[in-house]
């Protein structure tokens, strides 16, 4: 009886256009998270400089500030010709100056990191060390380096050791404390796998710790050598002869606004020399950080 009925379904259901599917929308392509602050901002400080040079510029030549407090961009570029040929007070030219001021930073940069990188990794690997080390690093590390500068001179007198000694210390504690928390960046699977695999305590440290601790220790090492320029100046009042602070502050004594200026640009473009130095041998010799 009702075979017909199911046959006429069927032949309805045959008969019905089937409707081809609706077209897939196209895929959008959407970019991953980034992460905050990636990306170049070479262009940016571009535009900026740019823009404090000629905002220097405007307000000079416009008469907005005296000319004793700052000079025209001019007057800037003539005194460095002055001083690199000896024509300012003291009569010594600048690359002289910027020897001493070398000498002075660079070797007692050199002896903080000799000294100060080991002590670090002493008081982040051993209790004993850092029982030793902790209080008198903690204690004179928030000092400013002109508090302690008339004890430097009562000990060492006015020579080129006070002056060494002062900005040693000033770069030793920086140092010291980044190698120390460099170590204990290091986690515990790390250094557990390298005892699984038999090594000794000297050589997990050798191989885990301390390429592990590299990262915090560059950073250190720049810091550092900050805190060293910024000593320069203050251990080349004492009695110098010669160097970028001695030049400044001689300088500020006849109101030489301009030799001041282009004494401090001098010092903050070696400065900034040697931090682009210190991050291109950071990514040469520790590649993996920020990759973790």
């Amino acid at each position: 009886m009702s075979a017909p009925g199911h046959v006429e379904a069927a032949t309805n259901a045959a008969a019905t256009p089937v409707e081809a599917p609706a077209p897939a929308s196209p895929v959008r392509h959407v970019s991953g998270y980034s992460v905050p602050g990636e990306g170049s901002s070479t262009a940016i400080a571009v535009v900026t400089v740019v823009a404090l040079l000629l905002l220097w510029w405007v307000a000079t030549h416009n008469g907005w500030i005296r000319d004793l407090f700052l000079p025209q961009p001019e007057r800037i570029i003539s005194s460095f010709a002055e001083a690199w040929r000896g024509d300012i007070q003291g009569g010594r030219p600048l690359y002289e100056h910027f020897g001493w001021s070398l000498f002075r930073v660079f070797f007692a940069f050199a002896l903080a990191c000799v000294t100060a990188i080991p002590v670090g990794i002493a008081m982040g690997v051993s209790r004993i060390a850092r029982g030793i080390f902790d209080p008198p690093v903690e204690f004179y590390r928030p000092l400013p380096p002109l508090a302690y500068l008339p004890l430097i001179v009562i000990w060492f007198g006015i020579e080129e050791t006070a002056k060494v000694v002062l900005i040693y210390l000033a770069c030793f504690a920086p140092l010291a404390m980044a190698a120390r928390a460099g170590v204990k960046s290091v986690m515990i699977e790390q250094i557990n796998a390298a005892y699984s695999l038999g090594a000794s305590k000297w050589q997990g440290v050798r191989h885990v710790v301390i390429p592990a601790a590299l990262p915090e220790i560059f950073t250190g090492m720049r810091i550092a050598i900050g805190f060293g320029w910024t000593t320069l100046v203050a251990a080349e009042m004492v009695a110098a002869q010669a160097g970028l602070g001695q030049m400044v502050l001689n300088a500020s004594n006849f109101l030489r606004t301009d030799v001041v200026i282009m004494g401090i640009v001098v010092i903050g473009v070696v400065a900034y020399g040697f931090d682009l130095l210190m991050r291109y041998i950071e990514r040469a010799v520790v590649p993996w950080k920020g990759r973790g």
